[in-house]
């Protein structure tokens, strides 16, 4: 009840975001992306003025482009509140995911934290061996020469994968601005750091890439006194989520988001 009493000063609040999730638009419900958080950052940010926000991350990346809108919003939020924020990595926060991470003014980790992965990804099938065995002609038309790029059901061409290294080279190129831009002089000079390399808990603050290692309870107590306040702001989940029920709608969507999370052991 301290807080309605006038001239007594309320316990410093931290509202804290937790995201966990392959970064991707629309798609299954534990995706994470920019539609999807809006609201729950919102109220993060704005919600009983709090002393500070606090990212809980654990995400094996996805989406260059939903990355950076997230990014984007709580930089956004972040200066039109005058709100400092502190990423928390678990699990892991690659690629993608440590795009959000990046987003936050210091990053902490658990000792066994996967952090890094800064480069850009494209997987695919073929299957036109797979067609021919069992005599299924492919038949496309298009109106312009480069409609149909990276065809699985056709033999891959040389052109096609340099209009992909091409892509890929551009947004690598964005992807390091905004690293640089936002860990600045606390970036060492390994020669690996934007080659995809991946490091775990004190090795990535060897690198720059976080800045200690810490939880966020303990971590957010001693930086504003015990009796900080923590409001936590997470995804809705649906009634079969509650009850650990799960639909199978996509079964590639699926394996591609088990693909992410295995290439880095979990």
């Amino acid at each position: 009840m301290k807080r309605f009493i006038p001239f007594v000063k309320s316990p410093p609040t931290v509202n804290v975001v937790a995201m966990s999730g392959v970064i991707a638009a629309g798609g299954r419900g534990g995706n994470l992306n920019d539609a999807g958080l809006a609201s729950m950052l919102h109220k993060a940010f704005k919600k009983g003025k709090p002393t500070a926000v606090a990212l809980q991350l654990n995400s094996p990346g996805g989406s260059p482009v939903q990355s950076s809108l997230i990014g984007a919003r709580i930089r956004r939020l972040a200066d039109e509140n005058d709100v400092p924020v502190f990423a928390f990595v678990e699990d892991v926060a690659a690629s993608g995911g440590y795009w959000l991470a990046a987003s936050a003014d210091h990053i902490y980790v658990d000792h066994s934290s996967i952090v890094g992965s800064i480069g850009v990804i494209s997987a695919s099938f073929g299957f036109h061996e797979l067609m021919q065995r069992q005599g299924v002609e492919r038949r496309v038309h298009t109106a312009g020469k480069d409609k149909s790029m990276l065809d699985p059901f056709r033999p891959e061409r040389p052109a096609d994968i340099k209009r992909l290294k091409a892509l890929q080279a551009q947004i690598h190129d964005t992807f390091i601005a905004h690293v640089k831009s936002r860990r600045a002089s606390k970036l060492s000079d390994n020669s690996d750091l934007f080659t995809g390399e991946i490091w775990v808990g004190e090795k990535a603050i060897e690198v720059g890439l976080a800045d200690e290692v810490g939880h966020l309870v303990p971590v957010m107590k001693e930086r504003f006194g015990d009796k900080v306040r923590f409001n936590t702001f997470g995804p809705k989940r649906s009634l079969f989520q509650r009850f650990g029920a799960r639909v199978l709608t996509d079964t590639i969507d699926q394996l591609d988001e088990k693909a992410l999370w295995a290439q880095f052991g979990l």
